[in-house]
């Protein structure tokens, strides 16, 4: 699978223990929305800014990411094995 420099980066930070916390918004009638905003965490807690939100579609979308009851996304094992070896991955 092909992924770009970016959506490496993003799948790195993930692997090492990061997470996507997303943001949603709510109608006037009280139902959530489509996601608008996302903060991608790594595991020092630094924002990384590579996440951006066409990313992170991607990333859903090939099923490298996945969230369970509303959580933050975290890495899939799928996403585990499409990330590249990297000397700083632990």
């Amino acid at each position: 699978m092909n992924l770009s420099r970016d959506e490496q980066r993003v799948l790195h930070a993930l692997a090492q223990g990061g997470y996507i916390r997303h943001f949603r918004a709510i109608s006037p009638s009280g139902r959530r929305q489509k996601i608008t905003h996302i903060e991608c965490m790594t595991r020092d807690g630094w924002l990384l800014s590579h996440c951006t939100l066409p990313i992170f579609d991607k990333l859903r979308r090939k099923r490298l990411i996945f969230s369970e009851n509303g959580s933050p996304y975290r890495i899939s094992r799928k996403g585990l094995t499409h990330v590249r070896a990297r000397l700083d991955n632990r």
